[in-house]
């Protein structure tokens, strides 16, 4: 049984020596937060890539939960183009919940042995944003226009995981809401991450019922052109493809909902989830 744990941690070791010292994002969805046990395995998944030299940041959503306040209170969520209206109501709320979950989750993660901290755009105006009008006046919903960078890179010199939660802010002081999965890319292209992760609650791409474990950002651009990825996953691959694009090394859609994927994507022989690179 000694022999095979060795085994085991050799397989591992080319790709931790390639991984060692550099930057890893992860987006995490509502889905796996919601559940604790997979909100407990992510946290010592988390702690693992800390405690073995990686680099490790957090952009978390929180959809759903939203929504659910939202009705709570007596709120009609409204969406367009997968966007959600964000009157100045609704951006309050969205700001209560997604503060919420941001320290739910560094309490979680500071459990497993790492030092979590929680920011948001606000925050040393890490990320300021302006508002997004590509699908007209959708009220207090923004796009990323800068990233102050060093606060992440001055956190990660402190030996802490930041958590982000994805809210920008104006020029002139505005609150934003942001697209997490947009977000998340922007960051990943901003600090040059090794690997960008987007945690869904499906494997990955899809193409005739089977698994797509490779991309390039040509196939990838193709299969969203002619309608085979469609729904949900048309905005995190093409948030993928603008990372890889962009200087990100690799990124992977994986299922969040399987609370070995991440490290199984990072470490694993056979590929889990989908991955997307230049070539």
């Amino acid at each position: 049984m000694g022999q095979d744990v060795v085994n085991s941690l050799f397989e591992v070791l080319p790709y931790l020596k390639q991984l060692h010292g550099k930057t890893v994002l992860v987006k995490i969805g509502g889905n796996v937060l919601s559940n604790e046990f997979s909100k407990d395995f992510f946290a010592k998944s988390i702690a693992f890539l800390h405690f073995v030299g990686i680099k490790t940041l957090i952009v978390h959503g929180g959809g759903p939960e939203i929504t659910t306040l939202m009705e709570k209170l007596g709120m009609k969520p409204t969406f367009k183009n997968g966007y959600r209206v964000t009157d100045e109501q609704t951006m309050e709320v969205v700001e209560m919940v997604l503060n919420k979950i941001n320290k739910d989750l560094v309490a979680t993660l500071n459990l497993s042995g790492v030092k979590a901290i929680g920011i948001c755009g606000k925050d040393v105006n890490f990320l300021i944003a302006e508002k997004d009008m590509q699908y007209g006046d959708i009220g207090y919903v923004g796009k990323v226009k800068r990233i102050n960078e060093d606060l992440v890179k001055w956190l990660f010199e402190a030996g802490y995981v930041p958590v982000i939660a994805p809210i920008g802010v104006g020029e002139d002081g505005t609150t934003y809401n942001l697209n997490a999965d947009v977000a998340a890319a922007q960051i990943a292209i901003a600090l040059k991450v090794e690997v960008a992760i987007f945690m869904t609650d499906v494997d990955g791409v899809m193409k005739d019922g089977q698994l797509v474990s490779h991309l390039d950002v040509e196939e990838a651009l193709k299969l969203i052109q002619e309608g085979v990825v469609k729904a949900g996953m048309v905005p995190k691959l093409s948030c993928a493809v603008e990372a890889v694009k962009n200087g990100v090394k690799s990124a992977r859609i994986i299922n969040g909902n399987d609370p070995t994927a991440l490290l199984a994507t990072l470490f694993a022989s056979r590929p889990f989830g989908t991955t997307v690179t230049s070539h």
